[in-house]
Formats: structure tokens, sequence, C-alpha cells
């Protein structure tokens, strides 16, 4: 899957968190801009695990800041796997 799959299959998991519908581009953050709290990331990250079969590590969670560095970070790992 190259990083262009990886993009589009996590905006479609994305949707449904996305509560106030904002446009996710490479630098949205999930904090700031999309307003995650810790709950809504526990389960985004699940979801993506999940899909991808891949295992997102707290440490790598942790910086993870915005959308591009999920993808990038998401497409190595299911790259090594």
């Amino acid at each position: 899957m190259d990083r262009a799959e990886v993009d589009a299959k996590i905006r479609e998991l994305a949707e449904p968190f996305n509560k106030k519908g904002i446009e996710i581009k490479e630098e949205t953050t999930f904090q700031n801009d999309l307003e995650f709290d810790s709950l809504t990331v526990m389960d985004f990250v699940a979801e993506i695990e999940d899909e991808f079969d891949i295992i997102i590590s707290m440490n790598q969670q942790a910086e993870i800041e915005n959308y591009g560095q999920l993808v990038d970070a998401v497409h190595k790992l299911q790259a090594d796997s």
C-alpha cells in the first residue's frame, strides 16, 4: 500500500471522529484543530491499528502531533510488517 492509499484510508477512518467537519490537511493537529480528547485519540488509534493490522506504541503516539506525521508513521509500520 503506498502513502496515498494509506492517507485515503485514514481520512475515511477519521470521518466519524471529525465532529466539526474540519478539512484535514497534512499539518492538521489532532489536539488543537480537531479537538480530539485522549479517549477519542485512543478510539481513533484502535480503528487504525485494526484496519492496518499494526501496533502504534504509546511512544510513537506521543510523537505524532499532526495528520501528516500519522500517515507517515502508519505507512512505515505497515510497510515494515
